[in-house]
């Protein structure tokens, strides 16, 4: 992992730092691609499906086993232990009370002149969420169901639909269909990659639309995202991970060096972002001998390693301040204060998508329990964006109700600003009212 300081390599580490890039480049060949799919799928409906799982995913099905049934999420219970469910529903629970509080209500205020203005506060109809296979199924990402699925629940959403691809076998892993489940999924495809959003968006024979799509995917399906937005919503579009750990000499290199590796260890190959910033040169030190020894008996070690190596560092900075500048600069989305006064700094850090405060706030209990949400804004987009939330799944309609008494009151001033702008109809809609 590369060891940098801020009094010789400022260009190199805010080139570190900078990942906007990551969200921008254009792939013409990958474009071409995913059109294509998403062509095919708008004209054969189902077959596309079928044949396009058959290609990709090595997987036969009929039409009939498109639709996840009741007896196969039965089934799905039969087979995860209590641990597991437990430990489910107490995520499910915190994170349902975190987004409750998110919930905005319809409001009307009523002017002394017979003005009523307010905001009407509706669900979406249908909203669909993406979960990647993830290693052939073997690694199903639960906590992404609950992450994406609850928000909508929240706001009201009465269809919700998952798309995932199936196993070899045909099935979908019962951790998963537990997990969508539990949190309220109405309906489960056994559907993957760019078709799968092509499907969401414009529907099928066995898949009706939604208005919405939300969750992570490989290229394939965030270029299909793209490729769909305008007909459906989308959440965002997501990059790798990241994490930026700002420590000073309080902090224990081992939290460090796990903390930094909670993230570097997500796939595919070698781009989740872990930096440190830090002015204490013997916690540098520290952290790089901890990764070593933390990398020597990790299950995934090959990708961390390839991850820290690539889109990693330890910086040395000037003192704290530098870092908090620094951090700020980046936007990360995982931002962790390690340091003696952690909320001390917490006003000054102004972009970042979930900021974890403290020694014993790692980041992965904010990608489980926390009740905050892990879908997170990646590649700088946290200056801007902020985390999936319930507003997400929800539309604010204005209400506009005037008597005669207001149009007089206010009329006037719409009558002269529609006739600077030159759009005398409008003038004219509202003086024949007077």
């Amino acid at each position: 992992m590369r060891i940098y300081d801020t009094k010789h390599n400022l260009a190199a580490i805010k080139e570190l730092l900078d990942r906007r890039n990551l969200l921008t480049t254009e792939n013409d060949e990958l474009v071409e691609k995913v059109r294509a799919i998403i062509q095919r799928v708008r004209q054969s409906g189902d077959q596309a499906l079928l044949d396009y799982t058959l290609e990709f995913d090595r997987v036969q099905l009929s039409r009939s086993d498109l639709k996840v049934t009741r007896e196969e999420i039965e089934a799905a219970y039969r087979q995860v232990d209590q641990e597991f469910l437990a430990a489910l529903r107490t995520a499910k629970e915190n994170i349902l009370a975190f987004h409750r509080r998110q919930k905005r209500e319809t409001w009307l205020t009523f002017g002394e002149q017979g003005v009523l203005l307010g905001q009407r506060y509706l669900p979406l109809g249908a909203a669909g969420l993406y979960v990647p296979g993830g290693a052939g199924g073997q690694t199903p990402l639960v906590s992404s169901v609950l992450m994406n699925a609850l928000p909508a629940v929240v706001a009201g959403v009465p269809r919700l639909v998952i798309c995932t691809p199936p196993r070899s076998d045909r099935t979908i892993n019962p951790f998963l269909l537990v997990a969508a489940a539990e949190a309220g999924v109405t309906e489960i495809y056994k559907v993957g990659g760019a078709q799968a959003i092509a499907a969401l968006a414009y529907g099928t024979e066995t898949i009706a639309p939604v208005d919405k799509i939300v969750g992570p995917g490989n290229l394939y399906v965030a270029m299909a995202k793209r490729l769909v937005y305008g007909v459906v919503g989308l959440d965002m579009l997501a990059g790798p991970s990241e994490i930026l750990i700002i420590a000073d000499e309080s902090a224990n290199p081992a939290f460090v060096a796990a903390d930094l590796l909670s993230q570097a260890e997500h796939g595919p190959v070698d781009e989740a972002g872990a930096v440190l910033l830090t002015p204490s040169a013997a916690l540098v030190e520290a952290v790089r001998g901890e990764l070593e020894k933390q990398l020597a008996d990790l299950p995934r070690a090959g990708i961390a390693r390839a991850s820290l190596e690539r889109s990693g560092g330890l910086i040395l900075v000037r003192d704290l301040d530098e870092a908090v500048e620094l951090a700020n600069f980046a936007a990360p989305e995982h931002l962790e204060l390690q340091v003696a006064s952690p909320y001390e700094w917490l006003a000054k850090l102004k972009n970042a998508g979930a900021i974890f405060l403290g020694p014993y706030s790692p980041e992965p209990i904010g990608d489980y329990v926390a009740g905050t949400n892990h879908v997170l804004p990646t590649n700088g987009t946290a200056r801007f964006a902020s985390a999936l939330s319930v507003d997400d799944f929800m539309k604010a309609i204005s209400l506009i109700g005037y008597n005669q008494a207001g149009l007089k009151e206010y009329g006037a001033a719409a009558v002269t600003l529609a006739r600077v702008e030159g759009l005398e109809a409008h003038a004219r809609a509202v003086e024949k009212r007077q």
